[in-house]
């Protein structure tokens, strides 16, 4: 079963619902705020995808940019930066798609149509 983490206010997020419903793909939906990823489903996360780690933060949030984190990420270690990303579900990137055979970050419906 494929996992669906979004932020159901977030229109980017309900565009991949809908294509999702649409398609008929069944999927587990799961609120990034309410349930937020921990540091090691990130860190699988983060291999599975072959994406670089700062493509699972959230760089046009609030939260991100008040925290001044595009100056502070390219000092941090890798484990510092999951540890960050696990502590509050608005600094990840969504939605965020994941298989046991991969995992997509943001919603680009080319991607998706590829990979399911």
């Amino acid at each position: 079963m494929i996992k669906f983490i979004c932020y159901p206010k977030c229109t980017t997020c309900q565009k991949a619902k809908k294509w999702l419903d649409e398609n008929n793909i069944p999927y587990e939906l799961r609120d990034v705020k309410e349930e937020n990823p921990t540091s090691a489903e990130l860190k699988e996360w983060h291999q599975i995808s072959g994406q670089p780690l700062k493509k699972f933060f959230n760089t046009s949030g609030l939260l991100y940019k008040s925290m001044d984190l595009k100056n502070k990420i390219p000092t941090m270690s890798e484990e510092e930066q999951l540890n960050l990303l696990s502590t509050d579900g608005m600094l990840v990137k969504r939605p965020i798609l994941v298989s046991k055979d991969f995992v997509l970050v943001g919603f680009k419906q080319a991607d998706w149509e590829e990979k399911i």
